[in-house]
């Protein structure tokens, strides 16, 4: 345990040498979007490290060298790394100074010790500060960004209503020494170019959170970090473990600098306890969607960026709660194109809890962080790490993709005479969605046609019968549903093949039992060549 220090406590920084520059660009904010000095959309796709836990190092370090993780980061596609770090880390000296040797003999994990030793020699007696140093080093010689995320003050797990970590005047967090903390960790990283933004509180949450006090002190935060290094974005949470910023519907964060301010959301499938996989899945859609955008995705319409800073699942794929939800979530992230960071890198921890070596099912590495626990998965998200639109990405004219959140992928055609099917949204045509419902492809006269239940869609020329309208039904509003013969309605679906047909319309209300998400699809916006 470290204890609290005083406001008076003295600055890390008097003994670390800032790390030189790095491969990188300084970004800011256009609109809604995140841009380039070039004023280029630059979409986050990042990954989160965590190295706020008890240790105070960036997690598998005893499992893997720091240099191949960055390098497996990048491969992955992630293009930057939330990285966590404790407040503690940057207004107490003595924890600051502490090895990474003497933190772990500390809480006893000789093993982490010669692992760490033997993986990653150069660490092993560095400071804790200057370990996180390098581990930011290693990202950008990898060409990845980094947001420094700070996540508690004291070292530990996060997060709960008591934990004293939770709000403006609890155990562990004074405001000033917050403030402190933050310019501190600005300082050291300015000039640093891959370290593009900073994170000022994850979770804001517990018994004193209010927002009058949100807006005496996050401002003040945010003044502090741009002050200190005026090239990061600077990235606010909001209420209620980061789902809650609708009050600024009423009043708007008042700042001296323009152009860097982004708001964060974080969105897992607990926030609705089981609510997923026991109640009807369109209609727990529709509810969340509509909640999410009351609660946060109104920024956009008001010109913020969101950025979605963690949401993720159990990665063994057999929490039908998590897979419901994440087939809702892919498609509203396609929707809007947001920035996001997946929770988490890592599949174990050193310590977490009390427990050594504890696994972790969130994790896209494996407990040995040597393998992807989860391919289909990073292919599937694979489709939301590359901008579908933005500002300098107008490579097309507007237009639309068919895209299918339960595989990532979207509608595709090879040809007038092959079947259509799932394939790389890269490869789409250039879809319209037209006043009278029909879906076509620019430029021509061709469109989607249903044949029946059971049978392949089609593309034709003949465009105005009822086949070829399709409206979308249900409260996810993400069945595309057209009629056959004035009459019996059909959904579009995808077959296990992943041809695209059409079938009876399913779980549309009240079912609690069965899953609709082979027949979901969204319009998502595109300039994509």
């Amino acid at each position: 345990m470290i204890p609290m220090v005083a406001k008076r406590a003295v600055t890390v920084l008097l003994y670390v040498t800032v790390l030189q520059s790095v491969k990188g660009f300084v970004l800011h904010t256009n609109d809604r979007w995140i841009v380039s000095e070039s004023g280029k959309r630059v979409k986050l796709a990042c990954v989160n490290w965590v190295s706020h836990l008890d240790g105070v190092v960036a997690e598998g370090l005893n499992q893997q060298p720091l240099d191949m993780i960055s390098k497996r980061i990048k491969s992955m596609g992630f293009n930057c790394v939330r990285l966590t770090w404790p407040l503690f880390l940057l207004t107490n000296h003595s924890l600051a100074s502490l090895t990474v040797r003497n933190s772990f003999q500390n809480l006893g994990l000789l093993q982490s010790i010669n692992a760490v030793q033997a993986i990653n020699p150069s660490i092993i007696d560095l400071p804790l500060i200057k370990a996180y140093q390098e581990v930011v080093k290693s990202l950008g010689d990898n060409d990845v960004m980094v947001i420094l995320d700070n996540h508690v003050s004291q070292p530990g797990w996060c997060c709960s209503n008591t934990d004293g970590n939770g709000f403006f005047g609890d155990q562990y967090f004074d405001p000033d020494l917050w403030i402190m903390g933050l310019t501190n960790m600005a300082t050291l990283f300015r000039g640093v170019s891959n370290v593009v933004g900073m994170s000022l509180r994850n979770e804001l949450r517990g018994p004193k959170q209010n927002v009058n006090q949100w807006y005496r002190y996050m401002p003040k935060g945010a003044e502090a970090v741009h002050a200190a290094n005026p090239e990061v974005l600077v990235i606010i949470s909001g209420l209620n473990f980061d789902t809650d910023l609708s009050f600024m519907k009423e009043e708007a964060v008042k700042l001296s600098f323009n152009g860097k301010l982004v708001l964060e959301l974080h969105w897992y499938s607990f926030s609705e306890g089981k609510a997923w996989a026991s109640q009807n899945a369109n209609q727990v859609c529709g509810e969340v969607t509509a909640n999410v955008m009351r609660r946060a995705g109104f920024l956009l319409g008001q010109g913020f960026p969101l950025f979605v800073s963690e949401f993720g699942l159990d990665l063994r794929g057999s929490d039908a709660n998590d897979n419901i939800y994440l087939n809702c979530f892919m498609a509203f992230a396609a929707q809007f194109d947001l920035d996001w960071a997946l929770w988490t890198l890592g599949g174990s921890y050193y310590i977490r809890q009390g427990v050594v070596g504890m696994n972790e099912y969130y994790g896209i590495l494996n407990s040995y962080w040597s393998e992807v626990r989860n391919p289909s998965f990073l292919q599937r998200i694979s489709a939301i790490q590359i901008p579908f639109q933005g500002p300098g990405l107008s490579e097309a004219k507007p237009y639309k993709v068919i895209f299918h959140p339960l595989t990532g992928l979207c509608i595709i055609r090879k040809s007038l005479v092959e079947a259509l099917r799932l394939g790389s949204c890269s490869d789409s045509d250039e879809w319209e969605y037209t006043d009278q419902n029909t879906l076509s492809i620019k430029g021509t006269y061709f469109c989607l046609q249903a044949e029946g239940e059971g049978k392949q869609a089609k593309i034709g020329n003949i465009c105005s019968a009822p086949n070829s309208r399709w409206e979308m039904i249900s409260d996810s509003k993400m069945h595309l549903s057209a009629q056959i013969n004035n009459s019996s309605g059909v959904c579009l679906d995808a077959d296990t093949n992943n041809i695209i047909v059409t079938n009876t319309c399913k779980c549309l209300t009240k079912d609690n039992t069965c899953e609709p998400a082979s027949q979901w699809f969204k319009l998502v916006d595109s300039t994509r060549n």
